[in-house]
């Protein structure tokens, strides 16, 4: 991660953690690398089913509450956070549409889900290679499908997305509990 912090990821890492207030809650927070960007005033909650990487991430934002514990599979209240941040995370958990329930699930209702993901390709040929590479790729990096269309999982599983930048296979969405 931190060659691809160096080539621009820190860019959309600035973006995922802007704008951002009152309790946040990053889902698969890893090491800690987006921890340390939250704007100040915020209560930043990690979630991580990574006990090494949790201790990781406790030097890199020492205020930040951390929990092991899997997307699929949250211990927080209902409405517990006014914003859920994913950065590269429903590529690779077991269920994602668990995974975006619990998260709508402890989502205020007037709270937004903001994202940064890889995603499958518009291009029918790319698309078509994810799908090829797919086994290897997961095997590989530990769990990454490379070919999952989460921008559908997202609206598919009660959200309506307000913002949506693409590039490539790259999507930063905002999105918000559908009515």
């Amino acid at each position: 991660m931190a060659v691809a912090d160096r080539v621009g990821l820190w860019k959309l890492r600035a973006w995922l953690t802007s704008g951002v207030a009152g309790r946040v809650l990053e889902i698969g927070c890893g090491t800690g690398r987006n921890l340390p960007r939250y704007p100040g005033g915020t209560r930043v909650f990690g979630a991580d089913p990574s006990l090494d990487a949790l201790r990781r991430a406790a030097r890199r934002a020492p205020a930040a509450i951390l929990v092991c514990a899997s997307a699929e599979a949250l211990p927080f209240r209902r409405g517990s956070f006014d914003t859920i941040v994913s950065s590269l995370v429903l590529c690779s958990v077991s269920s994602p549409s668990a995974a975006l329930t619990e998260l709508r699930r402890a989502l205020a209702d007037t709270g937004s889900l903001r994202m940064l993901e890889h995603v499958r390709s518009e291009e029918r040929w790319r698309a078509r290679w994810q799908d090829f590479i797919q086994p290897l790729w997961t095997r590989v990096t530990g769990g990454c499908h490379p070919n999952r269309d989460t921008e559908m999982s997202v609206r598919g599983s009660g959200f309506r997305i307000h913002e949506r930048r693409a590039n490539r296979n790259f999507r930063r969405l905002v999105a918000r509990k559908a009515a």
